[in-house]
This record gives C-alpha cells, structure tokens and sequence, in this order.
C-alpha cells in the first residue's frame, strides 16, 4: 500500500482574487464541480493507497475534513503545521508520523492542487516508480514539456525519454530559465518539468535528511514527538517546529542526494500556477467561459464570473483574462498574470482587505458572508452544515436578529431553547449568551441582522465550543 501525502498549506496569490490567503485555491472548484483538493485526494485513492496523510495550516483544518468528507474520503490522519515552513519541514515531519508504524512504507508525496485528469496514466506512473522507490530511491515525476514555459524549474535526464515511463537517473535540477533556454531545452527534448511529486519509502527519505539537514531532522522529530491531539487533529508542537528552516524539499535534500531516480509522465499536467494556465485548460475555441459570463468578438480569452447574478460580458477583448468577484475585479493581459503576486503584495502593502480576506468566512461549522454593511449595522448570510453547531457566547457591543430562510435552526437564549423554522425569526439581545445549531440533515440557511456600535469578529465571548476555540 501507498500512503499518499497531500500537502495543503499553500496561499496561491497567482490566481487572485478568486484564490487568497484565507481561502486558496487548492480549495477551490477551478476545474469541474470539485475543487482542486478535492480531485487531488481522489486521484490518490484506490485499492493501492492507504488512507491519506495531510499536512496543512491550522485555517484550513477544518474545511480538509469537510471537503475529504464530501467526497468520501476518510483521512489517515491531519497533521496541523503551526507555521507554514515551505515542504521540506513538512514533509519530514509526514515521513515521521509514517515511520513510527511501518519505516518501509511507501509514501507518495502530492501537492493539492495539480491538474491530472488522466488517473489510469498517473496510476502507471506511479506503478513504475515503486520498485526504485522499494529499492531505496527518491524517485521524482517529470512532466513530458509541450512548450518553452518559463515558470517551472525542470529536471536533466541523460537521454531523450522518448514517451516511456521507465525510471532513469537524474543528472541535474535546473532553475526556472528564460524564454530562450526553455526553448532551447525543449528542443532537446531531455529536460522535463519539475512536478514536485515524489515516492520513497519513510526510510529513505529520513536518511537523506539525516545526511544532508541533520539539524532540521532534530527539530522536526521534536515537534512530531510534542505533538498533541486535537479533535482529530494532530498539532505539531510550536516551539520546536519554529526552529526549523522555511525551505523546499529540492533545496533541502534533493538537490544534494546521489539516490535520485526520474519517472517521466506524458499525460496531462499543470499546477494552475496563474489565470493563464487555468485559461489552457478550459479554453474551447480560445475562449475560456465560467459562471454568467458573455463573449462578443473576443479571442484567447478567460471571463470568469464568480457572484451568482453578477454577468460579465467582454467585447472584442483578444487574450485579456477578467475574474469578477463580489469584492473585487481582475483584469489582466493573459502574458502578464504571473504579475499578480505582485499585485496582491501592492493591496497588502496598502492595507487593502481583500488582499487577503476572502467574502466568504469559512468556519467549522460552515460559512458566512456580509451582505450589507453600514454604520452600526450589518446583514450577513449564514450557512450551518447538518448537525453543526456554533459556540454558545455573548457580545459585548452587538445585538442578532436571525430570519430563517431555509432549514430549522435550533436556538438557545439564556435559559431558552426552541426551534426556529423557515420564515420565523428571533431576536438576541445585547449581552445574552446565545448558540445556534442546524438538527437537520441539510443545510441551514438564515439572514443576520447585527445592530450595534462595534459589528467586529472579535467581539465574541465562547463558554462552550465542539471545536475546542474557547
């Protein structure tokens, strides 16, 4: 068996604003109805992969679960990184965990939001790469290049692999190049990309850190040691984990290992690192088309709008990318959205919100956005997943009027709880200690009505929370 590690901490500010820091795009239905997350744990599922190891950020912890679920799929375990660290710390601290119980096991390392539709191919891959990998390589996947792309680091074989997926020995990493020498590359024909997808056993890999970062193994081990439950959950301990270098598994280890084999892959592949890459792949006769969104005249071109009841419409638009969403509107042309990064950088740097804040606030229990906001008051829309319950608190500067629109909420005001149906409403005073909670088996809607001097998030007092915040 192949114990897959999905790793899911990543922010993806290149497909800004429908991708940001709270909410990225690996959790995001880019590319059909699932999101990336999504479509990545089902592809690494099967009667030769155990059940799934994620590594991910404490904000993301809880909408793994619920996306893994909606899908099927039950974790192995979620390993909660207290920092992000870049993928050397975090997969040394998977290949830990793994260790413990079978050091032999294979385990497939993944990022969460790679587009491979073609599983059967990736699955042949894989099965060429397993008796390296038992054999104490670190294998490494190479994409077969169908063009000069500038934005991916690549990988040297000593021939031309010539379409076969046989493992062959790497000769060397190669940095990301310019417009010239990835074309040159290409030519040649024994350069692919560097997928940054890797099998070797949990033995191999802890000897090459061992080898190469011994004082990164020793932090790591310790924050694996001191690691603690939590509701399922497995927090890597902080103190221990600060310590340890923020820096890739390339630059960390394999770029200095000798035990270094290559799959290459020919089928389909792309990491959506920007608008233009999301474009190539859902492009049909040049146009890329998402949500209400309306063409008139345009070529090479990606509208994608992502607001229900929200149109968008280009006219005679030739390769520019437009992304509209309820806070805010990208437009670029499609040969600079590798610019967007810096673009976000610009927003925070000037303070902006939706820099980093998406509309809808993801919670344990499921999400919320703001309708309306004005001065001292505000409408939000709440959805509570089946069975999901809110802290039971108080706020110091804010009453709630709730309205019901779908489902039956079940409310507790003070010493009173009853069952609030579609179309009924109550009121919380100021002060009050108050939880809501969905009985249902469906989703429960209902409309917020804040009126106060303060409307902040933080002005919440919790007794009592299933998801252990008080």
């Amino acid at each position: 068996m192949i114990t897959p590690v999905i790793l899911c901490g990543g922010s993806g500010t290149r497909l800004w604003p429908l991708s940001r820091k709270s909410y990225p795009k690996q959790f995001a239905p880019l590319i059909g109805d699932t999101s990336l997350f999504q479509a990545s744990a089902a592809r690494l599922s099967g009667p030769d992969y155990a059940a799934p190891v994620v590594v991910t950020a404490d904000a993301f912890r809880f909408i793994v679960v619920q996306q893994l679920a909606d899908v099927g799929i039950t974790p192995g375990a979620v390993l909660i990184e207290p920092t992000g660290r870049d993928t050397a710390p975090a997969i040394l601290a998977a290949a830990l965990h793994l260790a413990a119980t079978d050091p032999d096991g294979l385990m497939l390392v993944a990022p969460s939001d790679h587009v491979i539709p073609d599983k059967p191919a990736f699955d042949a891959a894989i099965a060429a790469a397993v008796p390296a990998a038992q054999a104490g390589q670190l294998v490494t996947f190479g994409i077969t290049p169908d063009r000069p792309e500038t934005g991916y680091g690549y990988l040297e074989l000593d021939a031309v692999p010539n379409g076969t997926t046989a493992p062959r020995p790497l000769r060397s990493f190669v940095e990301k190049p310019d417009a010239a020498r990835a074309a040159t590359m290409l030519a040649e024909g024994r350069f692919l990309w560097n997928a940054g997808i890797f099998l070797f056993t949990a033995r191999s890999i802890l000897a090459a850190f061992e080898t190469h970062v011994p004082d990164m193994l020793d932090t790591v081990r310790q924050a694996v040691a001191d690691a603690r439950a939590d509701l399922g959950f497995l927090r890597l301990a902080p103190a221990p984990w600060a310590n340890a270098p923020a820096t890739s598994i390339d630059y960390a280890v394999m770029e200095k290992s000798d035990n270094l084999t290559v799959v290459p892959f020919t089928g389909r592949w792309s990491d959506l690192g920007d608008w233009a890459a999301v474009w190539r792949e859902t492009e049909n006769g040049g146009l890329a088309l998402h949500g209400p969104a309306t063409a008139i005249d345009c070529t090479g071109s990606l509208l994608r709008s992502e607001v229900e009841g929200q149109t968008i419409v280009g006219i005679g638009l030739d390769d520019i990318v437009a992304i509209a969403m309820p806070d805010a509107v990208l437009i670029s042309h499609k040969s600079r959205t590798q610019e967007v990064k810096q673009a976000v950088d610009r927003l925070k740097a000037n303070k902006v919100p939706q820099a980093e804040s998406f509309p809808k606030d993801h919670r344990p229990w499921g999400w919320f956005e703001s309708l309306v906001v004005g001065d001292r008051f505000q409408v939000k829309r709440i959805v509570v997943n089946p069975g999901a319950a809110l802290s039971l608190q108080s706020h110091h500067h804010r009453a709630e009027h709730w309205i019901v629109v779908q489902g039956t909420a079940k409310v507790t005001i003070e010493d009173t709880v009853q069952l609030i149906s579609e179309n009924q409403s109550v009121y919380v005073p100021l002060g009050a200690v108050h939880r809501m909670e969905n009985p249902g088996k469906l989703p429960m809607v209902l409309i917020e009505v804040q009126t106060g001097s303060y409307l902040g998030e933080d002005d919440i007092v919790r007794y009592e929370d299933v998801y252990a915040r008080t």
